[in-house]
Order: structure tokens, then sequence, then C-alpha cells
């Protein structure tokens, strides 16, 4: 199947988008979008490649739900805010700079899926959308049969990113719990992946591209001071441990706060 090449001609852009308008993709099935969907996501001009699939109306048959997303207000820092749309192909390029893997890229463009739908007098907030986005999410994974690893790291961002955004250091308490419930002292890839989309998502924002994600560096820090407890600690007392191991290097007091 050859409906949306990454770098397509102009010629050939006229020839998808009359081929949609004509109803032909209608016979074209999710699960043979895929790939083009991912070679989209990993092209090395990512923002380009999604502005074609979008104005030869792919994004609007294959993911209307991301599509809703472009023109959907989103608070940023100052008086202006920020497009959901436009932050997600922005968060895209960030993450083809630091060469993230396809999960990554995926969920960065179906975490706020269930803000498109955000009632228009709370805007640019976006009440429970953390309930509205895990069945969009899931629906989305289940139409394209989408890897194991794309749904988890998208679920996970939905629900943890923005509390990464929050991270504090005079909350050292909530930070010892994110770190358990993200497995930050495992082996796995699950807390790296999560801090790379976050610094994506991060640097999308207006003046903010390739700079430092301070709270990666923070989160880091918290790690290192719960390696380096000197006392072995029981397992039932081993997050108060390192609550307090954090909120010493964090100089933080509120140890023991609410979680995030």
């Amino acid at each position: 199947m050859a409906w949306a090449p990454v770098e397509p001609e102009i010629e050939t852009f006229a020839s998808l988008r009359a081929r949609i308008r004509a109803g032909e993709l209608a016979s074209v099935s999710p699960s043979q979008a895929w790939p083009e969907i991912t070679q989209c996501l990993m092209a090395p001009a990512p923002a380009l490649a999604v502005q074609r699939l979008r104005l030869c109306g792919a994004f609007q048959h294959f993911l209307p739900e991301v599509e809703a997303l472009f023109g959907v207000p989103q608070i940023a820092e100052g008086d202006v805010n920020a497009d959901l749309g436009e932050l997600f192909v922005d968060a895209l390029s960030e993450a083809e700079r630091c060469d993230a893997k396809l999960s990554v890229r995926f969920a960065l463009m179906v975490m706020n899926v269930g803000k498109a739908d955000s009632p228009r007098e709370h805007l640019p907030v976006h009440y429970r959308h953390i309930e509205r986005g895990r069945p969009r999410i899931e629906a989305i994974c289940a139409r394209f049969g989408a890897p194991q690893d794309c749904l988890d790291l998208a679920l996970l961002a939905l629900a943890e990113c923005e509390r990464v955004h929050r991270v504090s250091r005079v909350r050292a308490g909530p930070v010892a719990a994110m770190l358990e419930r993200l497995d930050a002292f495992g082996e796995g890839s699950r807390f790296d992946d999560l801090m790379t989309l976050c610094a994506c998502d991060f640097r999308a924002y207006p003046g903010r591209s390739g700079q430092p994600y301070p709270k990666a560096a923070m989160l880091a820090e918290a790690i290192d001071a719960c390696l380096q407890m000197a006392e072995p600690v029981e397992e039932d007392e081993l997050l108060a441990a390192r609550a307090k191991a954090i909120a010493k290097i964090f100089a933080s007091e509120r140890w023991a706060d609410a979680g995030l």
C-alpha cells in the first residue's frame, strides 16, 4: 500500500486528496494504514510529514481524535495559550532531535486526545481529560493493532506526564511515591521513556526548543539520593526512607506530603 509516502510530490498529494474525497480510502483498513502512520512518526522531518498527511485528509480519515486537537487551546506561559495540535507536532520534532523510539512518538501523538472536547467554558483548562482519554487511546491502539509498548507508554503518559511537570522540591513525599509508581529503581526502560516523552512535551512549548528539562534533572537527583541510602531498610519502611533521603537532598521539610 502506498497511500501516503512521507515525502510525496505535490501531484501525489493532489491525487491522494482526491481519493479521500471520493471515499476510496474507505477500503483501506487501519491495520494497513499503520505502517504509513509509523513511517510518518519516524520520518526525518516528522512535522512536515504530519502536515502533509493532514493536508490530504489522511489524519482526519484515520486519526480523527488527533485531528480534533488542532485549534484546541492549552495553558502555556504568559498570556498566550498554545494549540494542542501544534504542540503535538512540535513535540514530535523534539522527539526526532533526540532520536526517540516509536512508542515515545506515538504516545506524544495520542496522550492528549481526551482534551479535544473539553467543555468550552473551562478552556484552556481540561478537567477530567484522563477519564476521557483512556478509552480513546485504547480504541486507537485496537484500531491499528499498535504494539503493546505503544499502548502502555501512551497510557502512562496520560496518567503521569502532567504530574512529572509539576514535581517540586518542597514535596519530597510525592516524589518518592512517583518514583516507586514508575519503577524508577528497576532495570526497565519505562521510566527513561517517560522522561524522554516529558522532555519533548516540555520543549514543544514556545521558547523552550532544545532546552534542558529541569524536572528530569530533579528526579535524577532524587533517584541518586535513594540509591545512596547507607542503612538497609525493611520493605514496609522503604517509601518513608526514600522520602526522607529525597527531602534531605531537596532541603525539604514536607517529605510526608500526600500523593501527587
